[in-house]
């Protein structure tokens, strides 16, 4: 079969399209034959050796797999060859077929596409873990949203609106807001042109922000921070801007605010149980309509350096889908 390869560290375009064994099934195990493979921000990470997990070589990006159950293992009594199925696979997706234990394999019906199925996990996940397990959230409270048109922020948009949060979008473009409003954002601020504290506590009548949600990072961490209301809760998701920002302790103290930390990928492994519940909710609520699960565009597998570019200049709305 084929595979995207990445050898040792390096930059997109040094990934390797070539020829690896298919797998076989294991005890507790499936093959699934992939027709979606979803690329996310870590991957570049991951190929230059800048993320927390760092895989044995050779190895392929991508995260998140649907396609359809292809053969089983010993032991699997809860999937059928033919079964259309998605699933986090946290590497080795940019290829023709994947062996994963059956445990951690969810089907989709069959009225919800294989590309908009392989972006549920990640961006989804981690959202709804992060604001219904680790925001404490209110009906009515605010939740601003940094790099809103993003994947995980375009979720956060979603998902913010459907718990009944009062979801402001900060973006860099009014082409990003605009889209960030048609996906459930009641406000909008535009950090390219407006400073992000003064906006924020503007659209908030001075009160400041309620939750902060911020996949980015870099400069606009502490601006966002400075904006939190009293007692607000400020997520910190990731660091797409590049930098790490090294926040001021005493704003936690004069805001009386929390800065919590959301690791999606770890609390997975200690709540299995729970994360399987929320990838079924995920799923029924995108075949259902209730969230978009927007793909910003497809590539072949062939491709993948030009998917993962598009990723690093920021330039997707939504996911990147690769076609193996």
């Amino acid at each position: 079969m084929k595979a995207i390869l990445c050898s040792q560290y390096c930059q997109p375009d040094d990934l390797v399209l070539a020829d690896v064994p298919d797998p076989v099934a294991g005890p507790g195990e499936a093959v699934i034959a992939i027709k979606a493979a979803a690329l996310n921000f870590f991957d570049i990470l991951m190929i230059q050796g800048k993320y927390q997990i760092k895989p044995p070589f050779p190895f392929s990006p991508a995260a998140e797999v649907a396609g359809v159950i292809e053969s089983i293992g010993p032991g699997v009594t809860d999937l059928k060859v033919g079964d259309r199925v998605v699933a986090s696979c946290g590497h080795n997706g940019a290829r023709e077929k994947i062996a994963l234990p059956a445990a951690g394999i969810v089907k989709i019906p069959d009225n919800l596409d294989y590309d908009r199925a392989a972006g549920i996990i990640i961006i989804y996940g981690t959202a709804l873990h992060a604001l219904e397990d680790r925001a404490s959230p209110k009906p009515g409270e605010t939740l601003a949203v940094l790099g809103a048109a993003g994947g995980t922020g375009l979720a956060a948009c979603e998902l913010g609106k459907l718990m009944g949060l009062k979801v402001i979008a900060c973006a860099s473009s009014e082409e990003k807001l605009a889209f960030a409003r048609a996906h459930g954002a009641e406000l909008t601020l535009n950090y390219a042109k407006e400073d992000l504290k003064e906006g924020l506590r503007k659209l908030t009548g001075g009160k400041g922000v309620d939750i902060i949600f911020d996949p980015v990072g870099g400069a606009y961490a502490e601006q966002a921070l400075r904006s939190i209301a009293w007692e607000g809760r400020f997520l910190v998701i990731g660091f797409a801007a590049g930098d790490i920002p090294k926040m001021p302790l005493n704003l936690a103290l004069l805001k009386g605010c929390d800065i919590r930390g959301v690791f999606w990928g770890a609390w997975t492994r200690q709540n299995p149980e729970k994360n399987r519940a929320n990838l079924e909710k995920l799923v029924k609520w995108t075949a259902e309509g209730k969230i978009s699960s927007h793909v910003d565009r497809t590539f072949p597998l062939a491709q993948t350096a030009d998917a993962l570019k598009v990723l690093a200049g920021r330039q997707a709305m939504g996911k990147v889908i690769l076609h193996p």
